[in-house]
Protein backbone atom coordinates (compact mmCIF):
# COMPACT_ATOMS: atom_id res chain seq x y z
CA UNK A 1 0.00 0.00 0.00
CA UNK A 2 1.53 3.35 -1.02
CA UNK A 3 1.64 6.40 1.26
CA UNK A 4 -0.53 8.22 -1.27
CA UNK A 5 -3.20 5.52 -1.03
CA UNK A 6 -3.09 5.67 2.77
CA UNK A 7 -3.69 9.42 2.89
CA UNK A 8 -6.80 9.20 0.72
CA UNK A 9 -8.56 6.88 3.18
CA UNK A 10 -11.01 8.30 5.68
CA UNK A 11 -12.92 6.69 8.51
CA UNK A 12 -14.63 7.57 11.78
CA UNK A 13 -13.78 4.57 13.96
CA UNK A 14 -12.91 5.68 17.50
CA UNK A 15 -12.73 4.53 21.09
CA UNK A 16 -16.32 5.51 21.75
CA UNK A 17 -19.66 3.80 22.45
CA UNK A 18 -19.71 2.22 18.99
CA UNK A 19 -16.11 1.02 18.92
CA UNK A 20 -15.59 -1.42 16.06
CA UNK A 21 -18.65 -3.47 16.97
CA UNK A 22 -21.13 -4.73 14.43
CA UNK A 23 -24.89 -4.27 14.87
CA UNK A 24 -25.41 -7.63 16.61
CA UNK A 25 -22.78 -6.81 19.22
CA UNK A 26 -24.16 -3.31 19.80
CA UNK A 27 -27.68 -4.64 20.27
CA UNK A 28 -26.34 -7.08 22.86
CA UNK A 29 -24.66 -4.20 24.72
CA UNK A 30 -27.98 -2.34 24.79
CA UNK A 31 -29.86 -5.38 26.07
CA UNK A 32 -27.31 -5.89 28.83
CA UNK A 33 -27.55 -2.24 29.89
CA UNK A 34 -23.88 -1.58 29.12
CA UNK A 35 -24.85 0.95 26.46
CA UNK A 36 -27.98 3.00 25.84
CA UNK A 37 -29.59 3.83 22.48
CA UNK A 38 -28.91 7.53 23.12
CA UNK A 39 -25.19 6.87 23.70
CA UNK A 40 -24.95 4.94 20.44
CA UNK A 41 -26.89 7.60 18.51
CA UNK A 42 -24.71 10.40 19.91
CA UNK A 43 -21.54 8.54 18.95
CA UNK A 44 -22.86 7.93 15.42
CA UNK A 45 -23.75 11.61 15.00
CA UNK A 46 -20.27 12.62 16.09
CA UNK A 47 -18.78 10.14 13.63
CA UNK A 48 -20.98 11.40 10.81
CA UNK A 49 -19.78 14.93 11.41
CA UNK A 50 -16.18 13.73 11.40
CA UNK A 51 -16.51 12.31 7.87
CA UNK A 52 -18.70 14.94 6.24
CA UNK A 53 -16.15 14.97 3.40
CA UNK A 54 -17.78 11.74 2.19
CA UNK A 55 -21.03 13.63 1.42
CA UNK A 56 -23.06 10.53 2.29
CA UNK A 57 -25.97 12.11 4.19
CA UNK A 58 -28.88 13.51 2.19
CA UNK A 59 -30.93 14.60 5.21
CA UNK A 60 -29.87 14.95 8.85
CA UNK A 61 -32.28 14.25 11.69
CA UNK A 62 -29.66 14.30 14.40
CA UNK A 63 -31.63 16.53 16.79
CA UNK A 64 -34.84 14.52 16.32
CA UNK A 65 -33.84 10.95 15.45
CA UNK A 66 -36.59 8.50 14.60
CA UNK A 67 -36.70 6.28 17.67
CA UNK A 68 -38.26 2.80 17.78
CA UNK A 69 -41.85 2.77 19.02
CA UNK A 70 -41.12 -0.07 21.46
CA UNK A 71 -38.10 -1.53 23.23
CA UNK A 72 -38.22 -4.53 20.95
CA UNK A 73 -36.56 -5.80 17.82
CA UNK A 74 -33.33 -7.70 17.30
CA UNK A 75 -31.42 -4.45 16.68
CA UNK A 76 -33.10 -2.29 19.30
CA UNK A 77 -31.07 0.88 19.89
CA UNK A 78 -28.63 0.45 16.99
CA UNK A 79 -28.20 3.67 14.94
CA UNK A 80 -28.78 3.60 11.20
CA UNK A 81 -29.67 5.62 8.09
CA UNK A 82 -32.35 4.97 5.51
CA UNK A 83 -31.85 5.61 1.80
CA UNK A 84 -33.46 8.79 0.47
CA UNK A 85 -36.02 6.95 -1.64
CA UNK A 86 -38.00 5.48 1.27
CA UNK A 87 -40.69 7.44 3.13
CA UNK A 88 -40.18 8.06 6.85
CA UNK A 89 -42.53 10.27 8.86
CA UNK A 90 -41.12 13.76 9.29
CA UNK A 91 -38.34 13.39 6.72
CA UNK A 92 -38.45 14.44 3.05
CA UNK A 93 -37.88 11.87 0.31
CA UNK A 94 -36.04 13.50 -2.57
CA UNK A 95 -34.87 10.47 -4.59
CA UNK A 96 -31.50 12.09 -5.29
CA UNK A 97 -32.93 14.66 -7.70
CA UNK A 98 -33.12 18.45 -7.89
CA UNK A 99 -36.24 18.32 -10.06
CA UNK A 100 -38.37 18.96 -6.96
CA UNK A 101 -38.04 19.56 -3.22
CA UNK A 102 -40.02 17.08 -1.18
CA UNK A 103 -42.01 17.92 1.92
CA UNK A 104 -41.69 15.73 5.03
CA UNK A 105 -43.52 12.44 4.61
CA UNK A 106 -46.80 12.09 6.51
CA UNK A 107 -46.49 8.35 7.03
CA UNK A 108 -43.97 5.56 6.81
CA UNK A 109 -43.72 3.64 3.57
CA UNK A 110 -44.77 -0.02 3.56
CA UNK A 111 -41.23 -1.38 3.55
CA UNK A 112 -40.02 1.29 5.96
CA UNK A 113 -42.37 -0.14 8.58
CA UNK A 114 -40.81 -3.57 8.09
CA UNK A 115 -37.31 -2.06 8.31
CA UNK A 116 -38.19 -0.18 11.51
CA UNK A 117 -39.55 -3.35 13.11
CA UNK A 118 -35.93 -4.38 13.77
CA UNK A 119 -35.80 -1.60 16.40
CA UNK A 120 -33.10 0.66 15.00
CA UNK A 121 -32.74 4.42 15.56
CA UNK A 122 -32.82 6.33 12.25
CA UNK A 123 -30.54 9.38 12.17
CA UNK A 124 -31.41 10.55 8.66
CA UNK A 125 -31.38 9.71 4.97
CA UNK A 126 -28.42 8.53 2.88
CA UNK A 127 -27.53 9.76 -0.58
CA UNK A 128 -28.30 8.14 -3.93
CA UNK A 129 -28.02 9.10 -7.61
CA UNK A 130 -31.13 10.48 -9.29
CA UNK A 131 -33.96 7.94 -8.84
CA UNK A 132 -31.31 5.27 -8.31
CA UNK A 133 -30.55 5.03 -12.03
CA UNK A 134 -26.76 5.30 -11.89
CA UNK A 135 -24.08 2.92 -10.58
CA UNK A 136 -22.28 5.80 -8.87
CA UNK A 137 -23.51 8.49 -6.49
CA UNK A 138 -22.38 11.70 -8.17
CA UNK A 139 -25.23 14.23 -8.48
CA UNK A 140 -24.31 17.06 -10.87
CA UNK A 141 -25.84 19.63 -8.47
CA UNK A 142 -24.01 18.55 -5.29
CA UNK A 143 -20.80 17.04 -3.99
CA UNK A 144 -20.16 13.43 -5.00
CA UNK A 145 -20.42 10.72 -2.38
CA UNK A 146 -16.87 9.49 -1.89
CA UNK A 147 -15.43 6.06 -1.22
CA UNK A 148 -13.86 5.96 2.27
CA UNK A 149 -11.24 3.49 0.99
CA UNK A 150 -10.03 6.15 -1.47
CA UNK A 151 -11.84 9.45 -1.60
CA UNK A 152 -10.97 9.97 -5.25
CA UNK A 153 -13.01 6.93 -6.26
CA UNK A 154 -16.69 6.10 -6.61
CA UNK A 155 -18.47 4.28 -3.78
CA UNK A 156 -20.97 2.89 -6.26
CA UNK A 157 -24.71 3.32 -6.50
CA UNK A 158 -27.41 3.58 -6.07
CA UNK A 159 -27.11 2.89 -2.31
CA UNK A 160 -23.83 4.80 -2.25
CA UNK A 161 -24.47 6.94 0.81
CA UNK A 162 -25.38 3.95 2.94
CA UNK A 163 -22.23 2.12 1.79
CA UNK A 164 -20.00 5.08 2.66
CA UNK A 165 -21.57 5.46 6.11
CA UNK A 166 -21.21 1.78 6.99
CA UNK A 167 -17.71 1.29 5.58
CA UNK A 168 -16.38 4.43 7.29
CA UNK A 169 -17.78 3.33 10.66
CA UNK A 170 -20.54 5.90 11.17
CA UNK A 171 -23.13 3.14 11.62
CA UNK A 172 -22.80 -0.66 11.39
CA UNK A 173 -25.86 -1.18 9.19
CA UNK A 174 -27.84 0.95 6.75
CA UNK A 175 -30.75 0.55 4.35
CA UNK A 176 -30.35 -0.04 0.64
CA UNK A 177 -32.44 -1.24 -2.25
CA UNK A 178 -31.45 -2.98 -5.44
CA UNK A 179 -33.01 -2.63 -8.90
CA UNK A 180 -29.98 -3.65 -10.96
CA UNK A 181 -27.23 -4.06 -8.41
CA UNK A 182 -27.85 -1.04 -6.19
CA UNK A 183 -27.05 -2.88 -2.95
CA UNK A 184 -24.37 -5.18 -4.34
CA UNK A 185 -22.45 -2.61 -6.41
CA UNK A 186 -21.74 -0.20 -3.52
CA UNK A 187 -21.13 -3.14 -1.18
CA UNK A 188 -18.44 -4.37 -3.57
CA UNK A 189 -16.92 -0.89 -3.90
CA UNK A 190 -16.81 -0.36 -0.13
CA UNK A 191 -15.83 -3.81 1.11
CA UNK A 192 -19.24 -4.69 2.58
CA UNK A 193 -21.79 -7.48 2.66
CA UNK A 194 -24.88 -6.85 0.54
CA UNK A 195 -27.77 -9.29 0.08
CA UNK A 196 -30.36 -8.81 -2.66
CA UNK A 197 -33.27 -11.01 -1.52
CA UNK A 198 -35.61 -13.02 -3.72
CA UNK A 199 -38.55 -11.28 -5.34
CA UNK A 200 -41.41 -11.37 -2.84
CA UNK A 201 -39.17 -11.90 0.18
CA UNK A 202 -40.16 -8.57 1.81
CA UNK A 203 -43.02 -6.09 1.70
CA UNK A 204 -42.76 -4.15 -1.56
CA UNK A 205 -42.85 -0.37 -1.72
CA UNK A 206 -45.79 1.28 -3.46
CA UNK A 207 -43.54 2.07 -6.43
CA UNK A 208 -42.30 -1.51 -6.82
CA UNK A 209 -45.86 -2.84 -6.81
CA UNK A 210 -46.69 -0.70 -9.84
CA UNK A 211 -43.83 -1.93 -12.02
CA UNK A 212 -44.68 -4.19 -14.98
CA UNK A 213 -41.67 -6.32 -13.94
CA UNK A 214 -40.71 -5.86 -10.30
CA UNK A 215 -36.91 -5.75 -10.28
CA UNK A 216 -36.52 -4.01 -6.90
CA UNK A 217 -35.39 -5.74 -3.71
CA UNK A 218 -34.93 -4.11 -0.30
CA UNK A 219 -32.21 -4.84 2.20
CA UNK A 220 -29.19 -3.55 4.09
CA UNK A 221 -25.45 -3.05 3.79
CA UNK A 222 -23.31 -4.34 6.65
CA UNK A 223 -19.71 -5.05 7.61
CA UNK A 224 -20.37 -8.63 8.78
CA UNK A 225 -22.32 -11.59 7.46
CA UNK A 226 -24.00 -12.11 10.82
CA UNK A 227 -25.49 -8.60 10.70
CA UNK A 228 -27.05 -9.33 7.32
CA UNK A 229 -28.27 -12.73 8.53
CA UNK A 230 -29.68 -11.27 11.76
CA UNK A 231 -31.45 -8.46 9.91
CA UNK A 232 -32.95 -10.96 7.46
CA UNK A 233 -34.32 -13.00 10.35
CA UNK A 234 -35.56 -9.91 12.20
CA UNK A 235 -37.69 -8.52 9.37
CA UNK A 236 -38.96 -11.99 8.56
CA UNK A 237 -40.55 -11.99 12.02
CA UNK A 238 -42.50 -8.88 11.05
CA UNK A 239 -43.76 -10.36 7.77
CA UNK A 240 -42.97 -13.58 5.97
CA UNK A 241 -44.20 -14.46 2.48
CA UNK A 242 -46.11 -17.78 2.75
CA UNK A 243 -45.21 -18.52 -0.87
CA UNK A 244 -41.49 -18.71 -0.06
CA UNK A 245 -39.54 -21.02 2.25
CA UNK A 246 -38.67 -19.38 5.56
CA UNK A 247 -35.01 -18.42 5.92
CA UNK A 248 -34.83 -18.12 9.70
CA UNK A 249 -31.64 -17.11 11.45
CA UNK A 250 -28.57 -18.44 9.65
CA UNK A 251 -25.85 -18.60 12.31
CA UNK A 252 -22.83 -19.93 10.41
CA UNK A 253 -21.50 -22.04 7.54
CA UNK A 254 -23.42 -25.09 6.41
CA UNK A 255 -22.11 -28.63 6.79
CA UNK A 256 -23.33 -30.16 3.51
CA UNK A 257 -21.10 -30.22 0.40
CA UNK A 258 -22.70 -28.08 -2.30
CA UNK A 259 -22.69 -28.18 -6.08
CA UNK A 260 -21.66 -24.68 -7.16
CA UNK A 261 -21.61 -23.25 -10.67
CA UNK A 262 -18.65 -21.01 -11.53
CA UNK A 263 -19.61 -18.22 -13.92
CA UNK A 264 -16.67 -16.27 -15.34
CA UNK A 265 -18.33 -15.15 -18.57
CA UNK A 266 -20.49 -12.06 -18.81
CA UNK A 267 -22.71 -11.29 -21.77
CA UNK A 268 -19.83 -9.56 -23.52
CA UNK A 269 -17.33 -12.40 -23.09
CA UNK A 270 -14.94 -13.87 -20.50
CA UNK A 271 -13.79 -11.83 -17.51
CA UNK A 272 -10.22 -10.80 -18.39
CA UNK A 273 -7.20 -11.74 -16.32
CA UNK A 274 -6.71 -9.40 -13.39
CA UNK A 275 -7.73 -8.79 -9.77
CA UNK A 276 -11.44 -9.56 -10.24
CA UNK A 277 -10.90 -12.89 -11.95
CA UNK A 278 -8.16 -13.76 -9.46
CA UNK A 279 -10.50 -13.04 -6.54
CA UNK A 280 -13.26 -15.28 -7.91
CA UNK A 281 -10.84 -18.11 -8.62
CA UNK A 282 -9.35 -17.80 -5.13
CA UNK A 283 -12.84 -18.12 -3.65
CA UNK A 284 -13.51 -21.16 -5.85
CA UNK A 285 -10.31 -22.82 -4.59
CA UNK A 286 -11.32 -22.14 -0.98
CA UNK A 287 -14.73 -23.71 -1.54
CA UNK A 288 -13.16 -26.78 -3.14
CA UNK A 289 -10.84 -27.15 -0.15
CA UNK A 290 -13.97 -27.45 2.01
CA UNK A 291 -15.47 -30.21 -0.10
CA UNK A 292 -17.75 -28.18 -2.33
CA UNK A 293 -17.91 -29.19 -5.99
CA UNK A 294 -17.19 -26.37 -8.48
CA UNK A 295 -18.34 -26.62 -12.10
CA UNK A 296 -17.57 -23.90 -14.67
CA UNK A 297 -20.67 -22.94 -16.67
CA UNK A 298 -21.29 -20.60 -19.62
CA UNK A 299 -23.38 -17.44 -19.37
CA UNK A 300 -26.96 -18.59 -20.07
CA UNK A 301 -28.05 -15.24 -21.57
CA UNK A 302 -27.06 -13.27 -24.66
CA UNK A 303 -27.12 -9.57 -25.49
CA UNK A 304 -30.87 -9.58 -26.18
CA UNK A 305 -31.46 -9.71 -22.42
CA UNK A 306 -28.99 -6.88 -21.86
CA UNK A 307 -30.80 -4.78 -24.45
CA UNK A 308 -34.15 -5.58 -22.88
CA UNK A 309 -32.88 -4.47 -19.47
CA UNK A 310 -31.53 -1.22 -20.91
CA UNK A 311 -34.88 -0.55 -22.56
CA UNK A 312 -36.65 -1.24 -19.28
CA UNK A 313 -34.22 1.08 -17.50
CA UNK A 314 -35.24 3.70 -20.08
CA UNK A 315 -38.91 2.97 -19.45
CA UNK A 316 -38.45 3.63 -15.73
CA UNK A 317 -36.68 6.92 -16.53
CA UNK A 318 -39.56 7.85 -18.82
CA UNK A 319 -42.06 7.17 -16.02
CA UNK A 320 -40.04 9.31 -13.62
CA UNK A 321 -39.72 12.19 -16.06
CA UNK A 322 -43.32 12.06 -17.26
CA UNK A 323 -45.21 11.52 -14.01
CA UNK A 324 -43.20 13.69 -11.62
CA UNK A 325 -45.86 16.39 -11.50
CA UNK A 326 -48.38 13.85 -10.23
CA UNK A 327 -46.25 13.54 -7.09
CA UNK A 328 -45.25 17.21 -6.82
CA UNK A 329 -46.71 20.07 -8.86
CA UNK A 330 -43.38 21.89 -8.68
CA UNK A 331 -41.60 19.00 -10.42
CA UNK A 332 -39.42 20.43 -13.23
CA UNK A 333 -38.27 17.80 -15.74
CA UNK A 334 -35.77 20.28 -17.18
CA UNK A 335 -33.78 19.90 -13.97
CA UNK A 336 -33.35 16.14 -14.35
CA UNK A 337 -29.79 14.98 -14.87
CA UNK A 338 -28.45 13.97 -18.27
CA UNK A 339 -28.51 10.24 -17.52
CA UNK A 340 -32.25 10.27 -16.74
CA UNK A 341 -32.98 12.36 -19.83
CA UNK A 342 -30.72 10.18 -21.98
CA UNK A 343 -32.41 6.99 -20.77
CA UNK A 344 -35.78 8.49 -21.63
CA UNK A 345 -34.61 9.29 -25.17
CA UNK A 346 -33.14 5.79 -25.46
CA UNK A 347 -36.49 4.22 -24.59
CA UNK A 348 -38.61 6.51 -26.75
CA UNK A 349 -36.52 5.65 -29.83
CA UNK A 350 -37.70 2.05 -29.55
CA UNK A 351 -40.87 2.33 -27.45
CA UNK A 352 -42.74 0.28 -30.02
CA UNK A 353 -40.61 -2.71 -28.95
CA UNK A 354 -41.82 -2.53 -25.32
CA UNK A 355 -43.97 -5.70 -25.56
CA UNK A 356 -40.96 -7.71 -26.79
CA UNK A 357 -38.79 -6.19 -24.07
CA UNK A 358 -41.26 -7.17 -21.34
CA UNK A 359 -41.60 -10.69 -22.78
CA UNK A 360 -37.83 -11.20 -22.69
CA UNK A 361 -37.54 -9.95 -19.13
CA UNK A 362 -40.37 -12.20 -17.94
CA UNK A 363 -38.99 -15.23 -19.79
CA UNK A 364 -35.53 -14.88 -18.23
CA UNK A 365 -36.51 -16.62 -14.98
CA UNK A 366 -37.27 -19.88 -16.82
CA UNK A 367 -33.95 -19.67 -18.70
CA UNK A 368 -32.09 -19.10 -15.42
CA UNK A 369 -33.82 -22.08 -13.82
CA UNK A 370 -33.05 -24.40 -16.74
CA UNK A 371 -29.37 -23.43 -16.80
CA UNK A 372 -28.64 -23.04 -13.10
CA UNK A 373 -31.54 -24.58 -11.19
CA UNK A 374 -29.70 -27.83 -10.46
CA UNK A 375 -26.94 -26.01 -8.59
CA UNK A 376 -27.03 -25.03 -4.92
CA UNK A 377 -25.36 -21.69 -5.74
CA UNK A 378 -23.54 -19.77 -8.45
CA UNK A 379 -20.17 -18.08 -7.85
CA UNK A 380 -19.49 -15.04 -10.05
CA UNK A 381 -17.96 -11.57 -9.97
CA UNK A 382 -19.99 -8.65 -8.67
CA UNK A 383 -18.59 -6.09 -11.10
CA UNK A 384 -17.21 -6.31 -14.62
CA UNK A 385 -14.30 -3.99 -13.89
CA UNK A 386 -12.52 -2.45 -10.91
CA UNK A 387 -14.08 0.48 -9.05
CA UNK A 388 -13.59 3.63 -11.16
CA UNK A 389 -12.42 7.08 -10.18
CA UNK A 390 -15.01 9.76 -9.58
CA UNK A 391 -16.12 11.28 -12.88
CA UNK A 392 -15.86 8.08 -14.93
CA UNK A 393 -19.58 7.31 -14.49
CA UNK A 394 -20.78 10.84 -13.81
CA UNK A 395 -24.15 11.73 -15.38
CA UNK A 396 -22.32 14.62 -17.05
CA UNK A 397 -20.44 12.14 -19.30
CA UNK A 398 -21.98 12.12 -22.83
CA UNK A 399 -24.86 9.63 -22.72
CA UNK A 400 -23.63 7.13 -25.33
CA UNK A 401 -20.19 6.98 -23.69
CA UNK A 402 -21.71 6.61 -20.23
CA UNK A 403 -24.03 3.83 -21.38
CA UNK A 404 -21.08 1.89 -22.85
CA UNK A 405 -19.17 2.28 -19.59
CA UNK A 406 -22.14 1.15 -17.50
CA UNK A 407 -22.69 -1.91 -19.71
CA UNK A 408 -19.15 -3.08 -18.98
CA UNK A 409 -19.19 -2.15 -15.30
CA UNK A 410 -22.66 -3.46 -14.39
CA UNK A 411 -22.50 -6.65 -16.41
CA UNK A 412 -23.44 -9.28 -13.80
CA UNK A 413 -25.76 -7.81 -11.18
CA UNK A 414 -28.96 -7.15 -13.22
CA UNK A 415 -29.47 -10.86 -13.97
CA UNK A 416 -30.79 -11.57 -10.48
CA UNK A 417 -33.05 -8.51 -10.52
CA UNK A 418 -34.57 -9.60 -13.82
CA UNK A 419 -35.07 -13.22 -12.71
CA UNK A 420 -36.11 -12.37 -9.15
CA UNK A 421 -33.43 -14.65 -7.70
CA UNK A 422 -31.30 -13.89 -4.63
CA UNK A 423 -27.66 -12.83 -4.66
CA UNK A 424 -25.18 -11.75 -2.01
CA UNK A 425 -21.90 -9.92 -2.53
CA UNK A 426 -19.05 -10.24 -0.05
CA UNK A 427 -15.54 -8.76 0.11
CA UNK A 428 -12.83 -10.90 -1.47
CA UNK A 429 -9.65 -8.88 -1.07
CA UNK A 430 -8.17 -5.62 -2.29
CA UNK A 431 -6.86 -4.39 -5.64
CA UNK A 432 -3.24 -3.25 -5.96
CA UNK A 433 -4.52 0.32 -5.45
CA UNK A 434 -6.16 -0.65 -2.14
CA UNK A 435 -9.81 -0.77 -3.23
CA UNK A 436 -12.12 -3.63 -2.22
CA UNK A 437 -13.15 -6.40 -4.62
CA UNK A 438 -16.53 -8.09 -4.31
CA UNK A 439 -17.66 -11.52 -5.44
CA UNK A 440 -21.22 -12.84 -5.56
CA UNK A 441 -23.07 -15.98 -4.60
CA UNK A 442 -26.38 -16.26 -6.45
CA UNK A 443 -29.11 -18.83 -6.00
CA UNK A 444 -32.50 -19.99 -7.15
CA UNK A 445 -35.70 -18.22 -6.15
CA UNK A 446 -36.36 -18.42 -2.42
CA UNK A 447 -33.02 -19.99 -1.51
CA UNK A 448 -31.10 -17.33 0.40
CA UNK A 449 -29.97 -19.70 3.17
CA UNK A 450 -27.11 -21.47 1.28
CA UNK A 451 -25.84 -18.08 0.09
CA UNK A 452 -25.56 -16.82 3.66
CA UNK A 453 -23.88 -20.07 4.73
CA UNK A 454 -21.27 -19.72 1.98
CA UNK A 455 -20.71 -16.08 2.91
CA UNK A 456 -20.03 -17.13 6.51
CA UNK A 457 -17.50 -19.69 5.28
CA UNK A 458 -15.59 -17.13 3.22
CA UNK A 459 -15.66 -14.61 6.06
CA UNK A 460 -14.12 -17.19 8.41
CA UNK A 461 -11.49 -18.39 5.92
CA UNK A 462 -10.51 -14.97 4.59
CA UNK A 463 -11.49 -12.25 7.10
CA UNK A 464 -12.85 -9.26 5.24
CA UNK A 465 -10.54 -6.24 4.78
CA UNK A 466 -11.72 -3.39 7.00
CA UNK A 467 -11.09 0.23 7.67
CA UNK A 468 -9.34 1.70 9.64
CA UNK A 469 -6.41 1.40 7.30
CA UNK A 470 -3.97 0.01 9.89
CA UNK A 471 -6.02 -3.19 9.94
CA UNK A 472 -6.80 -3.52 6.24
CA UNK A 473 -3.56 -3.99 4.34
CA UNK A 474 -3.81 -6.75 1.72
Amino acid sequence: MTDAAQTTRIHSFADDALGEHDAVALAELVRSGERSPRELAAAAVERARRVEELAAVAYESYDKPLLPAERTGRFYGVPTFMKDNADLVGMPTNHGTQAFRAKPAREHGAYARQFLSAGMTVLGKSTLPEFGFNATTEPPFARPTRNPWHTGYSVGGSSGGSAALVASGVVPIAHGNDGGGSIRIPAACAGLVGLKPSRGRHIDSAMARKLPVNIISEGVLTRTVRDTAAYTAAVEQYWSNPALPTIGYVAGPGSKPLRIALLLDNIGGPVPAGPIRDAVEKVAATLESHGHHIEPVPMPFDDTLETAFLQYWGLLATFAASTGKLADRHFDSARLDDLTLGLRRYFLRSAWRAPVMLYRLRAAAATYQRALGNYDAVLLPTLGRETPELGYLSPTVPFDDLLDRLRTYVSFTPINNITGTPSITIPAGLTPTGLPIGVQFAGTHGNERPLLELAYLLEAEHPFPRLPSAKSAP
